[in-house]
């Protein structure tokens, strides 16, 4: 079982970038596809990105697309996302999740995921 700690969010203004990390502990973390879901008040949760295992392939949400990177480290067990050009609507607590993968992989269904840590806020103003 993987344990997942989010760190990096913060207030930034629109227009700049910021950088959260998900270090993984307790499991295998090159096993595991993962993703970046966010979550704002009064909203549900919704897709922001996703990797494979080897970082062959990658997701985003439209409203991400160009503007946010997905990235992991396998030997550092982190999961990264690069977030630039933020803006307002940006602003959410932004969740890692990890699942299993596997043929029947959906990577934008939060029930693909089997785990999923704290979260961590990411503040944008504008």
């Amino acid at each position: 079982q993987v344990q997942l700690v989010e760190s990096g969010g913060g207030l930034v203004q629109a227009g700049n970038s910021l950088r959260v990390s998900c270090a993984a502990s307790g499991g295998t973390f090159g096993t595991y596809v993962m993703g970046w879901f966010r979550q704002a008040p009064g909203k549900e949760r919704e897709f922001v990105a996703a990797i494979t295992w080897t970082s062959t392939s990658t997701y985003y949400a439209d409203s991400v697309k160009g503007r946010f990177t997905i990235s992991r480290d396998n030997a550092k067990n982190t999961l990264y996302l690069q977030m630039n050009s933020l803006k307002s609507e940006d602003t959410a607590v932004y969740y890692c999740a990890a699942g299993s993968g596997g043929i029947s992989w959906s990577p934008r269904r939060p029930d693909a995921y089997d785990y999923w840590g704290q979260g961590t806020q990411v503040t944008v103003s504008s």
